[in-house]
């Protein structure tokens, strides 16, 4: 099974965070996840996550704490997911990849329908920062 690297954006507003929708020409599509995406060859997570940021979102970040690092195997690929806290520098969020947006309470994410290698980021979160 072939291994990627992702990174995942959280970028949190009080108590709520943001999380987005893929859309319907993407692979699992509908499902909510943390902002973020694939490390090309020759990039750090923090770099990638701030390149991934910018190309879906229009926001430039400031990638800071390390979360957590989440392995998970979908059907077909596995991947392993590391999470980093970010703060919008400048930029109003504008959707290109994905269909939708929305901050959302921390303490509600879990009612939302993440990507299952999102969930123990929630859930991490949920434990931290859920008020």
């Amino acid at each position: 099974m072939k291994r990627i690297k992702v990174t995942a954006g959280i970028i949190v507003d009080n108590d709520r965070v943001l999380i987005t929708r893929r859309a319907a020409k993407e692979s699992f599509a509908g499902g909510w996840e943390f902002p973020g995406g694939k490390i090309e060859a020759g990039e750090g997570p923090k770099e990638c996550l701030a390149r991934e940021l910018k190309e879906e979102l229009a926001l430039e970040v400031d990638v800071g704490d390390f979360i957590t690092l989440v392995e998970h195997d979908y059907k077909d690929i596995s991947i392993s997911l590391a999470a980093y806290y970010c703060n919008i520098l400048k930029g109003q969020i504008k959707v290109s990849v994905h269909d939708s947006y929305k901050w959302v309470k921390i303490s509600d994410l879990l009612t939302y329908d993440l990507l299952p290698a999102d969930i123990p980021i929630a859930k991490k979160l949920i434990k931290t920062r859920g008020m």
